[in-house]
């Protein structure tokens, strides 16, 4: 494989990943899609998806993955697991190191995603698509009538407890320290909504309901004083940003201060024939819907590029 030169590569295996490979394999492009370390990105560890259009009565999230990769491997796109440790964009075909072994591309779909940060609990883990989630618009639907925690202290937490009051009945939003890092107009956007309720000083010790397979509320520790308390809540929502997977590429492609990609025309770099898609370059929409579309973009500039360079 070291000797090939792939007429395109695509980093990550999530929505826009699967989908810059099912196009670029229907062009007959073989695309190498690498896994990354986190193989079908934050959809595979998403329970019940009702928002992807094509399936009324939703489908989970692994199974919409294994579709897209099954249907992109059908067309010929070829897999392989392995983590990007190195890339020289220098020059063309692109150098990219993947597990020790030097790959050789004419292009470069990054697809390598953004992912959500956590607070490192084990019970926080154990309840991720059971209560425990990172994207309020994904899964807020599902806890009409229930009782909320958001944790986080930025506009990220502020944004995420404004769009949950359309369901929860209350919203606690936890911050581990005393003062809240948002702009002053979310944060007094949020301070004035009747179903919002603050709690400062508060670090999340456990979240409770690991052995009903549910979030049945949250033990808390009070920063100042020590004090454990109990906060029944359905669900927890982490309003503490993303981490988007794109450091190894600094220096070589433009990144904003937060380290997405930044884009032109939606996907095209500024290196010829590198384009990024999906949450790796989304810091606003981050949904799989968005990321399947920027993936279609990209595996379409592929082909176009590669046209005009004689392939």
């Amino acid at each position: 494989m070291a000797d090939k030169t792939h007429d395109t590569l695509i980093l990550g295996s999530g929505c826009a990943g699967l989908t810059a490979a099912i196009y670029a394999a229907r062009s007959n492009l073989k695309p190498l899609v690498i896994e990354g370390h986190e193989p079908g990105g934050q959809l595979s560890i998403t329970t019940l998806v009702e928002n992807f259009p094509g399936w009324p009565e939703g489908i989970q999230g692994p199974q919409l993955i294994d579709n897209m990769r099954m249907q992109a491997s059908r067309f010929g796109a070829e897999f392989r697991l392995g983590h990007l440790a190195s890339a020289d964009l220098s020059k063309r075909p692109f150098r990219l190191n993947i597990d020790g072994e030097t790959l050789h591309t004419r292009t470069l779909v990054i697809a390598s995603g953004a992912s959500a940060r956590w607070l490192g609990l084990p019970s926080e883990h154990a309840l991720i698509g059971h209560g425990v989630s990172s994207c309020a618009t994904c899964d807020g639907f599902f806890f009409s009538g229930k009782e909320i925690a958001v944790i986080g202290g930025g506009d990220s937490a502020m944004e995420e407890a404004l769009f949950l009051t359309r369901f929860a009945t209350k919203v606690t939003l936890i911050h581990r320290r005393e003062h809240f890092r948002a702009s002053k107009i979310m944060l007094e956007r949020a301070m004035a909504h009747e179903k919002i309720r603050f709690l400062a000083n508060t670090i999340v010790e456990e979240v409770l309901g690991v052995e009903q397979k549910e979030v049945t509320g949250l033990r808390l520790r009070n920063a100042v004083t020590g004090e454990i308390s109990t906060l029944p809540v359905s669900a927890m929502f982490l309003g503490i940003g993303h981490e988007p997977n794109a450091k190894m590429f600094a220096g070589q492609i433009d990144l904003d201060a937060d380290g997405y990609i930044r884009t032109q025309d939606f996907v095209f770099t500024r290196v010829p024939g590198v384009f990024a898609c999906g949450d790796v370059q989304d810091r606003r929409y981050r949904q799989a819907i968005t990321a399947a579309g920027s993936g279609c973009m990209a595996a379409l500039e592929v082909e176009k590029f590669l046209e005009e360079h004689g392939r």
